[in-house]
């Protein structure tokens, strides 16, 4: 039995770019009109399919292409039952599941655990195209329509949810998605080359069950001879006893139906899992289910820069497909006009699912490569007016950054490069950033290049160059940051930077608008009852916010999104950013009740009459009456507005329209 290999070839296409079709097929006439017969691989998504490298089905369908492949496309089908699944035919080798690009529970339901209304990801926008859990209910109905047929799942749903999870809309734990949807493997992560990988060789005869070896996949299967197993029980004890043994090794970690009612041992595999996150040094990892054991092949290595131009490079139409007519498709909207130049995040916020997703190391694309987008954005999209919507990727300024020594990189386990402070191993230079931008702005028929990712203020704060670059080129009025909180205690929680460098960013930030003679605002965004986070921490940021005449028209209150690091202490009430021992945990409060949540997006919104019941009476209760009053200092007034101003309300001081702030016909708002 292999090990999971170590040094995978190089991502090249295997097809000609002439080759490629229009768009994937999603329909026999399609496939009629290329000259199939069958598609080789079927990719199920529960997105609308958008023809852009934004969207994961496009990416994997037109990488498949490239490798000579027919691949179609079934998007949003009715799910009620096998019939829509059945529209292209039996795929030849395996159908692929997505949930799209977002876990379907997080689309579908607010942190209120409210359906929305809405879906980004759907033509006309509708809510309610896809079930709850899709990729499982795609899978069960891929298998109905088409038994025997292979079934790989992926995506972000699938990722998040690869071993024994909480599920914050059913609140228990969860098996791993791979139990319930019954598929025959899971691929996590941005899958490039598993996926390539995993294609060929079911191609070439191999069962996807039995695919054991390939970076970045899960599956049930035995523990092969030849191993050994450490314990998960301390972190500590197990890299110790790593030290101790030769050849190779894997993790158990607490199996699914002890995690099930162990919180505690729910913590130590959440912790485990983050520990074993680097390419480098991750060991693979077993989760029992039952009688049968999940194996977690380690994570994918990351695609070069030439790796990751090739993907973006394919014949992609940039556009819906054409079966959706004139009907608006928000998501599609938002990015049409936006790049993405990177991957990945070492910051390692604790609420955040990128890390767990695209991984902590950054990889880059070329300039050339991303100047060639630039060009395709000009020429083939309808009504460009010469303005990039966005130059970034899941922050703004992580381009090129990387730890300077690859041999510390390799065998770092720390969860984030940049807290408590940034490591003196990470190369932090925005200069190839700045070059990149400046040769952006030079490309015909480009009028502006905007920033819309946000930007990591305390790497920023290390370039004056670059924030200089950004306030005078890249800033349409407003600019995001989230600083995410105030106060010491939720932010260490979050792996955040103080306030502190927050403050010293605007400083700068506002020294340079002046210097290029603009009027810019930063817009700071903030979490409501993230874990770690106390009454009078939300009071204490209400206060910060008054005194700054900072009046949020959009709050966000914590979600417990799957396999997040805040997740589990959610769920656990443990920090698993400390060691977890039995009996030894290090406990944290946590905002569970439905009242305490409504509280703490109450502070929020301090200036919103509707909230001034609620904070009185907290006030009352926490000893702080001393802010309930008419004067500046203090927090709400004492008393309740007879009516509510109606359509003749003041408008807040930002309001909040699409993706843009905006303080047109806004009046200044004294505290």
């Amino acid at each position: 039995m292999t090990a999971p290999q170590s040094v995978p070839p190089p991502l090249r296409p295997k097809s000609p770019a002439s080759a490629a079709a229009p768009f994937l097929p999603m329909s026999r006439a399609e496939m009629d009109r290329l000259g199939w017969d069958q598609c080789d691989i079927i990719l199920v998504t529960g997105d609308a399919y958008v023809d852009h490298p934004s969207f994961g089905m496009a990416i994997i369908g037109r990488l498949l292409e490239s490798q000579g492949f027919r691949v179609g496309i079934i998007s949003q089908p009715d799910w009620h039952s096998a019939e829509a699944f059945k529209a292209l035919g039996r795929p030849r080798l395996f159908f692929g599941v997505t949930g799209g690009n977002m876990d379907s529970m997080v689309n579908r339901y607010t942190s209120d655990r409210k359906i929305r209304s809405d879906d980004a990801y759907t033509a006309g926008g509708e809510g309610g195209k896809r079930p709850d859990r899709c990729t499982v209910v795609y899978t069960q109905r891929c298998r109905e329509a088409f038994k025997e047929v292979q079934v790989v799942i992926g995506g972000i749903e699938a990722s998040l949810r690869r071993i024994a999870h909480y599920d914050y809309w059913s609140d228990k734990v969860r098996r791993s998605i791979l139990a319930d949807a019954k598929a025959d493997i899971l691929i996590y992560g941005n899958a490039e080359r598993a996926v390539v990988e995993v294609a060929h060789r079911i191609a070439g005869g191999e069962k996807a069950r039995e695919l054991t070896d390939v970076r970045g996949v899960a599956l049930f299967r035995p523990v092969p001879e030849g191993y050994t197993e450490l314990p998960a029980d301390d972190l500590d004890s197990a890299d110790e006893a790593a030290a101790r043994v030769a050849g190779l090794t894997y993790i158990r970690l607490p199996s699914c139906e002890v995690v099930e009612q162990d919180k505690e041992a729910y913590a130590r595999a959440s912790r485990v899992l983050h520990r074993e996150a680097n390419p480098g040094n991750a060991r693979p990892l077993v989760q029992a289910h039952g009688d049968r054991d999940l194996w977690l092949n380690p994570p994918p290595i990351p695609l070069t820069s030439a790796e990751m131009d090739m993907v973006y490079d394919l014949p992609y139409a940039r556009a819906p497909h054409p079966s959706y007519g004139d009907a608006k498709i928000p998501a599609w909207d938002m990015i049409k006009t936006s790049v993405t130049v990177m991957r990945g995040c070492f910051g390692g916020c604790t609420f955040c699912s990128i890390t767990e997703h695209e991984g902590r190391i950054i990889q880059s694309r070329s300039e050339a490569s991303i100047l060639r987008e630039i060009e395709q954005i000009r020429d083939k999209t309808p009504g460009f007016a010469g303005v990039i919507s966005d130059i970034g990727g899941p922050t703004a300024n992580m381009y090129r950054m990387a730890c300077k020594d690859p041999n510390i990189e390799k065998n770092c386990r720390l969860p984030s490069c940049v807290f408590p402070d940034i490591c003196p191993n990470l190369n932090t230079s925005h200069d190839e950033l700045i070059s990149l931008y400046r040769k952006v702005r030079e490309v015909k028929g480009i009028k502006k290049v905007m920033v819309a990712s946000g930007v990591r203020y305390d790497l920023a704060v290390k370039s004056p160059e670059y924030i200089k670059e950004l306030v005078t080129h890249h800033v349409g009025g407003y600019l995001k940051i989230a600083p995410e909180h105030t106060e010491r205690g939720p932010l260490d929680v979050m792996m955040k930077p103080g306030i502190g460098t927050y403050d010293r960013f605007k400083e700068m930030f506002d020294a340079a608008a002046k210097e290029a003679g603009k009027k810019y605002y930063l817009i700071p965004y903030f979490i409501a009852a993230h874990p770690g986070t106390t009454d009078e921490d939300m009071l204490n940021l209400a206060l910060w916010l008054k005194k700054n005449k900072y009046r949020a028209d959009q709050v966000q209150t914590f979600l417990p999104s799957p396999m997040a690091t805040a997740t589990a202490m959610y769920h656990t009430g443990v920090n698993t950013l400390k060691g977890v021992r039995r009996g030894g945990s290090e406990k944290i409060d946590t905002v569970r009740g439905g009242r305490q949540r409504k509280l703490h997006k109450a502070f929020l919104r301090y200036h919103d009459p509707d909230n001034w019941p609620i904070i009185r009476e907290a006030l009352r209760d926490m000893g702080r009456a001393d802010l309930i009053g008419p004067r500046a200092e203090q927090l709400v007034p004492a008393v309740q507005p007879l009516t509510r101003p109606g359509d003749k309300k003041r408008p807040p001081r930002m309001a909040f329209k699409g993706q843009r702030f905006t303080t047109k016909g806004v009046p200044p708002v004294k505290p």
